[in-house]
């Protein structure tokens, strides 16, 4: 699905990422820990193609095909999705209108909007997600459960192979997190794929993973299975630096 070789990154002249290495395979899911300024958000935003960051060197293929060479519009219509640690709101557009432009985007489609309604309102109650959601303009308004729930929702319609989701638990109350966490189990399928980026084992236990990986200034230090997030939260990360 994704493969990252040797992946150096750099944010004016700073390094960030500084070697990093992940193969992802259709089925699965990652997850990503590591403190604040390991370089988790880093490694999201440069997937998909955010310009402020410096590739200096490595390798990114994604269903073979090198995922840098691409633009972002690029990436996302082969199949590469994120999530956004805080989602932006925007006023004067409704969730209809963005899904819908969205959708014809990505999959290079031009259905019309009343079309669009019959996929849009079965993927809502799929996510158990309210009608009303439709006319509220993008975001605005919402609470932080309602935005990450929002982005689940986009998920669901754009359909990704592989989605990258950045502290998707970040603000987010025990309900709300077993709403946002069983909307994305019900998405995962044998064809595609999941990387979580997050602090807290919490998530874990409604996602599960079969692979954690630890981000330490800038590479992955181990990796493990689901019992490594256990491990984390027993004793953190100092003992990864000794």
């Amino acid at each position: 699905m994704i493969e990252i070789k040797e992946l150096y990154v750099n944010v004016e002249d700073k390094p960030i990422l500084k070697g990093l290495n992940l193969h992802v395979k259709a089925g699965e899911i990652h997850a990503i820990m590591g403190p604040n300024g390991a370089g988790k958000s880093t490694l999201a935003k440069v997937l998909a193609g955010d310009p402020s960051y410096e590739v200096v060197s490595g390798e990114v293929w994604f269903k073979g095909q090198n995922l840098l060479e691409l633009c972002p519009e690029d990436r996302a219509r082969l199949g590469l999705f994120m999530s956004f640690q805080y989602p932006l709101e925007i006023s004067g557009i409704t969730n209809l209108q963005f899904l819908h432009a969205a959708y014809n985007a990505v999959h290079q489609a031009g259905i019309s909007e009343e079309a669009f309604l019959d996929i849009l309102d079965e993927k809502m109650a799929l996510m158990e997600v309210k009608s009303e959601f439709k006319e509220r303009n993008l975001n605005e308004g919402f609470s932080g459960g309602e935005k990450k729930r929002n982005e689940i929702l986009q998920m669901a319609v754009l359909n990704p192979a592989l989605a990258i989701l950045d502290e998707t638990d970040s603000g987010l109350d025990i309900d709300a997190m077993r709403v946002v966490a069983s909307g994305v189990n019900r998405l995962m399928r044998a064809d595609n794929a999941l990387i979580l980026i997050t602090h807290y084992q919490r998530l874990l236990d409604y996602i599960k993973p079969q692979f954690v990986h630890v981000l330490l200034d800038g590479k992955i230090v181990t990796s493990g299975g689901s019992e490594l997030a256990l491990t984390l939260e027993e004793k953190g990360y100092d003992w990864l630096t000794v």
